[in-house]
């Protein structure tokens, strides 16, 4: 069995615990089992809408969902400099 944590997207995370909210007369086991989620991680969730605290913030060590958005935009921009210089690469090999 894989030790990988499962991440769900923010608006699932939001989605869940507005879920659980709106229906009092399910306890967070009910909710958790049909969300496929334990009853502790949902717990979490709530706990963390009723402090006000963020639900998400993302994989990683990021300040917030923009710097997360940065991080993954600047590796996107690499990973595509580096497929550009591949296939410039290739033009030249092949224009030869």
């Amino acid at each position: 069995m894989s030790n990988k944590k499962k991440r769900y997207s923010k608006q699932f995370k939001l989605d869940a615990v507005t879920y659980a909210q709106e229906h009092p007369h399910l306890s967070n086991n009910s909710i958790a089992s049909n969300l496929g989620i334990s009853a502790s991680t949902l717990g979490k969730w709530i706990k963390k809408a009723e402090e006000g605290a963020e639900i998400h913030r993302g994989s990683g060590n990021y300040s917030s969902d923009e710097a997360k958005e940065i991080a993954r935009l600047r590796k996107e921009l690499r990973d595509t400099k580096d497929a550009l210089n591949i296939l410039k690469k290739a033009i030249s090999i092949l224009g030869n």
